[in-house]
Order: C-alpha cells, then sequence, then structure tokens
C-alpha cells in the first residue's frame, strides 16, 4: 500500500516539474511558479498571531518548515543538520468525501546531516499524502511530519521538537528559542517579483538553542549548538524570469542574525527584489532592499555530476560595518533530492566595526543544476 501511495505522489511531481514539452527540470522555482490559478494570493499584510501561524495555512498552495543548525559533539566533533517539510496543495478545494484515502494535501521532507570531521554528507527524502496519519501539519499542539521525522512543538511554550532517522543517520533533538519570531519582508509580506501575487508571508525564529542526540551509523553523540527556523506559504514566489536564489541564514557570535536571499534571473543577473532582514542582538530587526548588501562569489566548486555552484563568499554590510567571509563546511553538500540543489553548514568569519566577529550558519543555492 505504501509503495502505490509513493508512486501516486512522485507521478505529481513529475508532472508538476514538467514543462510543456515533457522535459523534467527538477527546479524547485518550476513547482514555485506562477501557475496557480484559484488558491489565494499573498497580496497584502497580515497579522500574524503566535503559536498558531507555527501552524499549517492548508487553503494556500505551498507551505514549509525549515530547520537548520550547527551542532558540536561532546567529543569534538563538528555536525550540520537540515530537516525540512513541504506541503503541496494539489487543488484549491479539499475533498468533499468523508473518505479517510482522500486529501488535497502532499508532503515531502528533505534530512540532511553534515559531519565535518569525517568528510560526509548524508541525504534522505520522503513522500506522502496527508492521509491516514501518514503525514501531516497540525497546529494544536503543533505536530509537523512524515512519518517518524518530525518537527513539533516542545511542552513548554517557545520550544521545539525535531526527530528524524534513516539507516546511515539519526537525529533527536530538544530546542528552545532564544529570540521571538522575526517578520521577514514589509511586516512579514514577502515580495518575489513585480507580479501581484508573486509573494510569501515569511517569518523566521533565528536563534534556538539546540540539545540532544545525533548517530552516524551505530555511534552515537551528545550534541548541542545553534538552529534557525524559516517558515514560509504562499500559492506562488517566482516570475517565468527568474531562476532561483542563494539564501543565507548567519548568526553571529555577537548575538546578531543576517539572513539575506538572493533572487537570480534566468540570465545571471540578480533580482531587484532581493531581500533580507539584519536582527540586533537584542531581537530588533530591520528589513534590507537590494542594495543594501553586497555578496561577492570568492570560489565556485562543480558538481561531480554537472553544474557549478558558488562555494564561499565575501559579504559586505556597511550600515552595520560589517565585513565577512562564508566558508562551507564541505565543498560537496549537494541534495540530489525530487529537487537537485546545494544546502550546507557554513563558518563565518570577519569584522564588525573594526572589530573581529565570528559565527556560523547554513547557506541553500537552487537553480544552478539540472
Amino acid at each position: 500500500m505504501r509503495a502505490a501511495i509513493l508512486l501516486f505522489t512522485c507521478a505529481w511531481l513529475v508532472a508538476a516539474v514538467a514543462d510543456e514539452g515533457g522535459n523534467d527540470r527538477s527546479q524547485l522555482s518550476t513547482l514555485l511558479g506562477s501557475n496557480a490559478d484559484h488558491f489565494p494570493k499573498v497580496t497584502e499584510p497580515r497579522t500574524f498571531t503566535f503559536p498558531a501561524d507555527h501552524g499549517p495555512h492548508p487553503e494556500y498552495r505551498n507551505e514549509w518548515w525549515y530547520m537548520t543548525g550547527n551542532l558540536d559533539a561532546e567529543s569534538g566533533q563538528r555536525f550540520g543538520f537540515e530537516l525540512t517539510i513541504f506541503r503541496f496543495a494539489l487543488s484549491p478545494d479539499a475533498p468533499t468525501s468523508v473518505s479517510n484515502w482522500r486529501t488535497n494535501q502532499v508532503y515531502i521532507a528533505h534530512f540532511a546531516v553534515t559531519d565535518a570531521d569525517g568528510g560526509r554528507f548524508f541525504v534522505s527524502e520522503r513522500f506522502s499524502r496527508g492521509a491516514l496519519g501518514l503525514a501531516g501539519a497540525e497546529a494544536s499542539p503543533l505536530r509537523v511530519w512524515i512519518d517518524d521525522w518530525e518537527i513539533g512543538a516542545g511542552d513548554v511554550a517557545g520550544t521545539w521538537t525535531v526527530r528524524a532517522a534513516d539507516a546511515d543517520v539519526g537525529l533527536d533533538l530538544e530546542l528552545v528559542a532564544r529570540k521571538s519570531p522575526v517578520l521577514n519582508g514589509i511586516d512579514g509580506l514577502s515580495q518575489k517579483s513585480a507580479e501581484p501575487g508573486n509573494a510569501s508571508y515569511y517569518y523566521s525564529i533565528p536563534r534556538l538553542q539546540s540539545d540532544g542526540r545525533l548517530r552516524i551509523g551505530a555511534r552515537e553523540f551528545t550534541v548541542s549548538g545553534l538552529a534557525w527556523l524559516d517558515r514560509e506559504w504562499s500559492s506562488s514566489a517566482l516570475a517565468a524570469d527568474q531562476q532561483g536564489w542563494d539564501w543565507f541564514a548567519l548568526q553571529l557570535a555577537d548575538g546578531s542574525e543576517l539572513m539575506f536571499y538572493n533572487l537570480r534571473k534566468t540570465d545571471g543577473s540578480q533580482d531587484n527584489y532581493s531581500a533580507g532582514t539584519w536582527i540586533a542582538a537584542d531581537g530588533k530587526s530591520r528589513h534590507l532592499e537590494r542594495d543594501d548588501i553586497v555578496i561577492t562569489v570568492a570560489d565556485t566548486w562543480d558538481s561531480p555530476q554537472g553544474g557549478a555552484y558558488p562555494s564561499s563568499w565575501e559579504v559586505s554590510l556597511p550600515t552595520e560595518k560589517l565585513a565577512l567571509r562564508i566558508t562551507p563546511l564541505l565543498a560537496d553538500q549537494e541534495l540530489f533530492t525530487t529537487v537537485r540543489y546545494w544546502e550546507g553548514a557554513v563558518d563565518v568569519a570577519g569584522s564588525r566595526a573594526g572589530s573581529t566577529i565570528s559565527g556560523r550558519g547554513y547557506v541553500e543555492l537552487t537553480g544552478y543544476a539540472k
């Protein structure tokens, strides 16, 4: 029965990412394109309510819960992790049938672990329909899951749980938010292009203390570190002339954070709607426009499967007198999933107002390889 469900889901995904000529583009930009007739669009600011908005918004076509982080083992090893759960609506209307089999929601999850000392990168992917308890999202208490992979709320307000495992790696974390949710864009509305509705509702929890257990093979590690939660929902996000994005989520040692997404056009140029958020140590944030930040690629990495990704960046935020060098823990943190992309743990070094500063973070790169 599970095989039939996976075949159904995969068949839908193949159809979703195929262009009119039948060519499989395998691009996240296709899934997030503008052909979302009859779904509600993000066109004006809304009032966010927490913790309710941590839960699902099933009327919108796509949504994700994106948890990434850097962890240190008590024994000294360094790790990165990503657990992402995507929700896609097949249609704008919920099924009218009372059958437990019927659903208009499909879920995809990506789980990745970077073993810096071992020089290894582990990736797993799962699919399921949002029926029969196989996958789903609930608001109270928060629980988003596919099988036994889940992101949820803890027993105390402001706490979270992350659990995922397969044959090679496993992760079980308890997380505590050290900062309140930060609204990205303008009051949480993140405009991605000039076309009305090409936008998302977008917030982040940029600093979560994370503690728990990580397993690689038969070996277990007690780990601790910092994580970052990104939340977005919308019915369209990218315009026809946009190819992908470079997303940076950086946690600096002075307690501040920097998020920026560099949208790229199909000709490789930077899109005017690239934007981000600067978050001070006290939690106060301000919106960043395209021209507020300068990002220069300092190196590239050629995937063995074809395609080249940026790999190392110089980042400057003049208003904060901030100059950073971003370096991946491993060059090869490429995910071969339904969508091929690069996402991985990075180290940060540089200066702020003349003083040395360090940090860690995560970078995501889409649209570079097919």
